[in-house]
């Protein structure tokens, strides 16, 4: 596991001065208290890329928590799966599920950056703006990839997984919210069953193994939107559900100015959502000029697999 990436890395940053300046980038002071302190979340959501407005949740989102347990250490088969879990109703169904990541356990030392590589038209693209401020900077992510992203993107995954800075992670197959029930969210259809949880997880979780000889610990259902059952469900195969406590671009949607603002809230402890696939958005731009100035302050960055040991 790669370590905690502390503030000496900030002299990368001055090293790679003008790689940062051709994107068009400068550092930004970060905003908010400097206490170290995990501080409450309110989780915003994830637009899509349409302008449907986010659909209600079901029931009152709960606090934000770390999973009880750990997964299970073996896969069940599909067929387990659906025996165990068809005929469960769900009683939740938004961002923050019971069972599914949202912080990092207390005491955090780091701040988790995440970047989604969702796919599909229009999201094949890589941010490579984003993935050399990182590499320059010294800092650790994990990076979630989709089925469809990485059908045509197979040569990058393999040196993104060959990166010590970085841990792949599963973004899913189809990039559909998980259901057990067939709830949507922002238009997009989600899995309508147990077993279609099962294939949702474990085609895409097949195929990273198999392009990287290496399973992945942790899962982001697309949109991040999930109910309570399929969380279970999710444990039950091995992989921790993820969450995130602070959206730093809405999907890719957001300005440079904009992301860096987000980003600079991050705390020790937070879980920062961001997107990699699509070139020419501000989140590369943005996070080029907010970490600088969060290694300034002290803080540190993790990948999820490092602060969950």
């Amino acid at each position: 596991m790669h370590q905690l990436i502390g503030n000496p890395q900030r002299r990368v940053f001055l090293l790679s001065a003008a790689v940062l300046l051709l994107s068009g980038c400068k550092p930004v002071e970060a905003t908010g208290p400097s206490s170290s302190a995990l501080r409450p979340r309110t989780v915003a959501p994830v637009p899509a890329t349409s302008a449907a407005a986010p659909i209600p949740l079901v029931s009152p989102e709960p606090e934000p928590a770390v999973p009880a347990s750990g997964p299970e250490p073996t896969t069940r088969s599909q067929e387990q799966i659906i025996a165990e879990f068809s005929g469960r109703s769900p009683s939740y169904w938004g961002l923050q599920a019971p069972n599914v990541l949202q912080v990092l356990p207390e005491p955090a030392a780091g701040i988790a950056l995440t970047l989604d590589f969702c796919g599909g038209p229009g999201g094949n693209g890589t941010d490579h703006v984003a993935l050399k401020t990182l590499k320059h900077l010294g800092i650790p992510a994990t990076l979630f990839l989709n089925a469809r992203w990485i059908h045509h993107n197979r040569a990058l995954t393999r040196e993104l997984a060959a990166e010590p800075l970085f841990e792949l992670a599963n973004h899913g197959t189809r990039h559909a919210p998980l259901s057990v029930a067939g709830n949507s969210a922002y238009g997009i259809p989600g899995t309508q069953s147990s077993g279609q949880v099962y294939e949702e997880i474990m085609s895409n979780d097949n195929l990273l193994t198999e392009i990287t000889g290496k399973r992945p610990r942790f899962f982001r259902p697309g949109t991040a939107y999930l109910d309570d059952v399929a969380a279970e469900i999710a444990l039950a195969l091995g992989v921790v559900p993820t969450g995130f406590s602070i959206n730093a671009d809405a999907g890719a949607t957001y300005p440079a100015s904009v992301v860096a603002a987000e980003t600079a809230k991050a705390r020790p402890g937070d879980i920062i959502i961001s997107h990699g696939n699509h070139p020419g958005s501000g989140t590369g731009a943005g996070l080029s000029a907010a970490i600088p100035a969060l290694l300034d302050k002290g803080y540190v960055f993790t990948t999820l697999g490092t602060a969950l040991p």
